[in-house]
C-alpha cells in the first residue's frame, strides 16, 4: 500500500461517511484548496476544514464513482508529487453535479493541495450560491452586499 492509497482512501471514507473530524489529520497545516467558485484558494487547515463542513452539509446524494492515480505537478512549487483524482456525482438544490477532486500529497503522505472541478456551469452557479450561504452562516465569510 502506498502513501497515495492510504491518504486518498482515508479521505474518501471520511467524506462518504461525512466525518469532518477525520479529515483534519489528513491535511498539511498549509493545505490549499482550489474551488470552482472562487478565484483564490482556500488556504490553511482551518479554512479548508471550515469549507468541508459546509460542503458536507450542502451536497445531497454525494458519491464517488471512480479513481485515477498517478503523479502531477503541484501548483504550490511545481514539484511532482503523488496524486489521485476522485470522480464524484452529487446534487445541490436539485441540480446534478459531476466533478473531480484532484488531490496532491506531500512526501509524508498528507494532502497538500486539492483542486475541485465541477460541471455543468449551471451547477457551478448553484453550488457557489449554496457554499457562500453556508460560509456566511458559519461566520467564515462576510455576507454579500
Amino acid at each position: 500500500m502506498t502513501a497515495t492509497d492510504t491518504a486518498v482512501d482515508r479521505f474518501r471514507t471520511a467524506v462518504e461517511r461525512r466525518e469532518l473530524d477525520a479529515l483534519g489529520e489528513l491535511f498539511t497545516e498549509d493545505v490549499r484548496l482550489w474551488s470552482p467558485v472562487k478565484f483564490r484558494p482556500f488556504e490553511g487547515r482551518a479554512q479548508v476544514l471550515g469549507l468541508f463542513g459546509v460542503l458536507l452539509r450542502t451536497f445531497e446524494d454525494f458519491r464517488y464513482v471512480g479513481r485515477l492515480d498517478g503523479a502531477a505537478l503541484t501548483l504550490a512549487d511545481d514539484a511532482e508529487t503523488p496524486a489521485a483524482v476522485l470522480l464524484f456525482r452529487a446534487t445541490v438544490n436539485g441540480r446534478e453535479i459531476n466533478g473531480i477532486d484532484l488531490i496532491h500529497l506531500d512526501p509524508a503522505g498528507r494532502i497538500r493541495e486539492f483542486t475541485v472541478m465541477v460541471r455543468p456551469q449551471s451547477a457551478v452557479q448553484v453550488l457557489g450560491e449554496a457554499v457562500l450561504a453556508g460560509l456566511v452562516a458559519d461566520g467564515l465569510a462576510p455576507a454579500p452586499r
